[in-house]
């Protein structure tokens, strides 16, 4: 089904074939943030119990990676640290709702790159959240393992650390990440789960293997490094569908829905918000999206309180990663 409606994609998924008016402007995809190119109403998603509220903790990375999603880098400083009491302001307010977040995410960038880090992670920890930390687990992240173990002695079984791994094997995953990678990423891997770590690992599916593929590869590493990790549990071992900027993709609309017999809840937006703060702004936003950090379309608010509002799903990335591949950056969604 996912194929054959990437196939049609010059329009929005079911719409019949449409030809403007000689008069009428011609829209772009992706171009009006309620109307499709087609002329239909566009997909909205209405932010139901807010389950996981993400910070990016910036775009600075030590890797320079093909294909990141958010373009991080050694130079990408387009979002900037959040500051330890601009992220507890953000995590009082959660605090606050009705029902709180189930989970605080942090993501980069590489994370363990904003000093802070540690002291926000005890921060979520000791405010009763669970808390999630991607990272490629190298010397960012083994830098502070002291610390890490002392707080995962002080809140035992709220941390959570997905480590990203692109593929089960050394050259492929280098491929993507850089020559070196690979090792220093295995080598904090390990220490994670020997240090008994809650852990999980993100991989990518640009490599046009199977699913069953894929999960029996790095099955076959995870027992080989000796290592107590589910490679076909996908909260363990979580696929991501790759985002092709230059592919067709369709616009999403109301009756997209029934047609795909999908519910809009289970989209990423109807359960997770992030915090940025932009290089030069004073004070962070709140954006409905993981991986919109970037557009300001996709800025809800000031607070989690004005964060409250429908997304429209008016970019590329809102069709191909979360409706048509029904992936979503949080576990469980």
């Amino acid at each position: 089904m996912k194929d054959a409606l990437l196939a049609g994609a010059a329009g929005a998924v079911g719409d019949p074939p449409m030809r403007a008016p000689a008069s009428a402007p011609v829209r772009a995809a992706f171009d009006d943030p309620e109307i499709t190119a087609t002329g239909e109403r566009r997909a909205r998603v209405a932010l139901g119990t807010l389950r996981t509220l993400w910070f990016a903790t910036g775009t600075l990375c030590n890797l320079s990676c093909e294909g990141c999603y958010i373009e991080s880098s050694p130079r990408n400083d387009r979002l900037a640290y959040p500051t330890r009491d601009e992220v507890r302001g953000f995590l009082d307010e959660a605090a606050r709702r009705d029902p709180p977040p189930d989970e605080i995410g942090f993501t980069g960038g590489e994370p363990f790159l904003n000093p802070a880090l540690p002291d926000m992670i005890e921060d979520a920890a000791a405010a009763g959240f669970r808390v999630l930390v991607l990272t490629n687990a190298m010397r960012p992240m083994q830098k502070v393992k002291d610390r890490l173990c002392e707080i995962g002695r002080r809140w035992p079984g709220r941390l959570t650390v997905r480590v990203s791994l692109d593929h089960h094997a050394a050259e492929k995953h280098e491929a993507l990440r850089g020559r070196g990678s690979w090792q220093p990423t295995l080598d904090g891997l390990v220490w994670l789960v020997e240090n008994g770590f809650d852990v999980a690992v993100a991989s990518r599916t640009v490599w046009g293997e199977t699913d069953a593929v894929l999960r029996d590869g790095f099955a076959a590493l995870f027992a080989a490094l000796g290592l107590a990790i589910d490679a076909r549990d996908p909260s363990r071992l979580v696929l991501f569908p790759e985002l092709d900027d230059a592919a067709a993709v369709p616009e999403i609309t109301e009756r997209c829905w029934g047609i795909l017999g999908k519910d809009p809840g289970s989209v990423m937006c109807a359960t997770s918000r992030m915090v940025v703060k932009r290089k030069g702004a004073a004070r962070p936003t709140v954006v409905a999206c993981t991986l919109l950090p970037y557009d300001p379309r996709f800025e809800v608010g000031a607070t989690l309180a004005e964060a409250q509002k429908p997304v429209w799903l008016n970019h590329r990335h809102c069709a191909r990663f979360c409706v048509l591949g029904g992936a979503s950056c949080s576990p469980g969604a």
